[in-house]
């Protein structure tokens, strides 16, 4: 009889990035040790803090110089390391530029110093401290630009930043490094952790760590706050996705109506927390959305990122998310959804799928899950209080529309609706950085990024203050 033994994962040394449009390796490096990364950071923090803060600016301004003239190579590379298509990696290039001013109008806005001067009680200061070294856990996705978004303004505000960039796209995050050292930021502020999941766990809850600013899925994000529970005293954003929904009513103009929706559901193949995965359509206007939807997922372009004509969505992440996502669309299949438009594997040994819509009303209980892809569920309701209730009806509440209706429509939905962003006649997806970006629920721990970033990049100090000390005791005391 064999004995059980129990066997140790193996951790691999190295990480690789393959090519989700090609299926070949792009980039191949070494796992980083946590724990001296994070030691260096300590060492680096208190030089850097005491930096001036018109100081900390100007590198991050030359910092968005260097992205501009790494722009091509940047985008190249975001679009090799993701598979987006190359107009879209530009924008997000142009996205992390446009990020550093924005921080820099935050920094001001959100953590301005302020004094109250009184002649006899001296004077009421706040200002805000650093909180030290800080993990930034980054998604593959939007490589650069989400985990920018919480590397700029952590350096504006004093930190220094340990940045594990998704193990799907480090190369992404090593050449973003590699921008911050050239803007004359030194390579101990700006560290880059590669590693996995157990690298990140580990810079998580390691004690040298004094904020996590995690960017991901609902279920690493959960447990992440599980584990650091016991710890208030370490700061922690979670940017976690949805289960988003966009509420199509009365309008005149279905064209426009449906190139919202399809904006908001396979703008980049669906993998955007913000995409909209279920269209909730008024009953009396179902065939015509739905209908005019599908023509456009029709005509949908899928392609790599560099054909021409250039297309409007890539592949996913890598063969086994298009796995899950075909196993997602065949379950609601045989849960009693009505395909509108199969999902169907464009390459058998990679990661193209074609946009895939189903009608799942007759579903009694949807699954309430991110399926993060290029796959819409539709249900029909009667009546707009049946809209808002199947908008809420999900755990998450990251992003939520309405397309069409009347201005009393919109009132009622965005009073109503749980999300952290609610627009009108415009996508799910796309969010501004110049506005606060968070969520409710399983999307969020109500700490938006964004330009409310700074909030949680610094922490307040309110302090009284006189040059001389100027004290007596009046009552209580016996006399002498």
């Amino acid at each position: 009889m064999k004995e059980n033994v129990e066997q140790t994962p193996v951790i691999p040394d190295e990480i690789v990035s393959i090519e989700p449009a090609t299926g070949v390796e792009f980039w191949r490096g070494k796992v980083g040790d946590v724990d001296e990364i994070v030691a260096r950071a300590r060492r680096t923090w208190p030089a850097w803090a005491a930096q001036p803060l018109s100081t900390r600016i100007e590198l991050v301004r030359r910092f968005a110089n260097e992205v501009r003239k790494e722009a091509d190579k940047l985008a190249t590379t975001i679009a090799r390391e993701t598979g987006k298509p190359m107009w879209e990696a530009r924008a997000e290039v142009e996205s992390v530029v446009n990020k550093v001013e924005i921080s820099v109008r935050a920094y001001a806005e959100r953590t301005a110093q302020r004094r109250l001067d009184s002649a006899l009680q001296g004077t009421s200061a706040i200002r805000h401290k650093p909180h030290g070294v800080m993990a930034v856990i980054g998604p593959y996705n939007f490589p650069a630009h989400l985990p920018n978004g919480h590397i700029v303004p952590a350096l504006i505000a004093g930190n220094v930043v340990v940045f594990k960039p998704s193990e799907k796209a480090p190369a992404t995050g090593e050449l973003l490094a590699q921008c911050f050292h050239r803007a004359g930021i030194s390579a101990a502020v700006v560290q880059v952790l590669i590693g996995g999941p157990a690298q990140g766990q580990a810079l998580a809850q390691h004690d040298g760590v004094d904020g996590v600013l995690f960017t991901g899925s609902a279920h690493v994000g959960i447990a992440i706050n599980r584990r650091l529970a016991g710890n208030p005293g370490k700061v922690v954003a979670l940017e976690m996705g949805g289960n988003n929904p966009i509420v199509v009513w009365d309008t005149p103009k279905i064209a426009d109506a449906a190139a919202i929706v399809a904006q908001s559901a396979f703008t980049t193949a669906g993998q955007r927390c913000t995409s909209a995965r279920r269209l909730i359509v008024k009953s009396s206007i179902y065939d015509d959305i739905v209908g005019e939807v599908k023509r456009l997922a029709d005509r949908m372009i899928v392609g790599a990122p560099f054909d021409d004509p250039p297309p409007f969505m890539g592949p996913v992440i890598d063969n086994r998310t298009a796995d899950g996502l075909t196993e997602s669309f065949v379950y609601l299949l045989s849960s009693g959804g009505r395909p509108i438009k199969h999902m169907v594997r464009l390459h058998e040994n990679l990661p193209f799928l074609s946009p895939a819509m189903i009608d799942v009303t007759s579903i009694a209980e949807r699954p309430d899950v991110e399926l993060f892809g290029p796959l819409l569920q539709i249900v029909r309701v009667d009546d707009f209080d049946a809209a808002i209730a199947e908008a809420n009806n999900t755990r998450f509440g990251l992003s939520a529309s309405l397309v069409g209706g009347t201005p009393t429509d919109y009132s009622r939905f965005w009073a109503n609706v749980r999300a952290g962003v609610v627009n009108w006649n415009r996508p799910t997806n796309g969010a501004s950085s110049a506005a606060p970006f968070g969520g409710t629920g399983l999307s969020g721990n109500n700490r938006p990024s964004a330009y409310y970033a700074a909030d949680y990049c610094a922490y307040p100090v309110a302090s009284t203050e006189m040059e001389q000390p100027r004290a007596g005791i009046g009552v209580g005391l016996r006399s002498d």
